[in-house]
């Protein structure tokens, strides 16, 4: 049986998954703000939702893969623990998002990905930095050293 690890966008746009069959996380009920969201959490939850706390070590993992394709700006707390628990359950499961940014660093991780309403993305990208000024390259950063300018997140390439 294939479980399905849930992201708030579940909850948000209201997708029609056996409840039984998800997985979530505590901090995902914190993205929740809109009562229906809410309500259709507490529906999942009483219809066998489950919700765990993900395990320390898969979420080193996300880290050091985040930090790889150079996503880590992008994520949340909250998405590196849905990140950590589908890691966890790898194999049975399937991650249910539509951050790109979470999607990008789930297929880097092997971990099966199926997007909620957005479409999903078609390859795992490394991204970096340019600058807007001079057009220099960097792995990090917000402001160029070299001129001052801001530095804009540009793809490197794809794996």
């Amino acid at each position: 049986m294939e479980y399905y690890i849930a992201d708030s966008a579940v909850f948000i746009m209201g997708t029609g998954i056996e409840a039984y069959r998800i997985i979530t996380i505590p901090s995902v009920t914190d993205e929740l703000k809109s009562n229906e969201a809410s309500m259709r959490f507490e529906l999942a939850r009483e219809n066998g939702a489950r919700v765990e706390i993900p395990d320390a070590d898969c979420r080193e993992d996300v880290l050091k893969t985040a930090k790889h394709t150079k996503d880590i700006e992008e994520l949340s707390s909250t998405d590196l623990d849905i990140l950590a628990k589908a890691l966890e359950y790898k194999g049975i499961s399937i991650l249910m998002t539509d951050d790109y940014a979470v999607q990008n660093v789930a297929r880097a991780m092997g971990i099966k990905v199926r997007s909620v309403v957005q479409k999903k993305i078609k390859d795992v990208l490394v991204w970096q930095k340019e600058c807007v000024g001079c057009r220099r390259r960097f792995e990090s950063g917000d402001i160029c050293p070299v001129c001052g300018s801001s530095l804009k997140k540009r793809r490197k390439r794809k794996i």
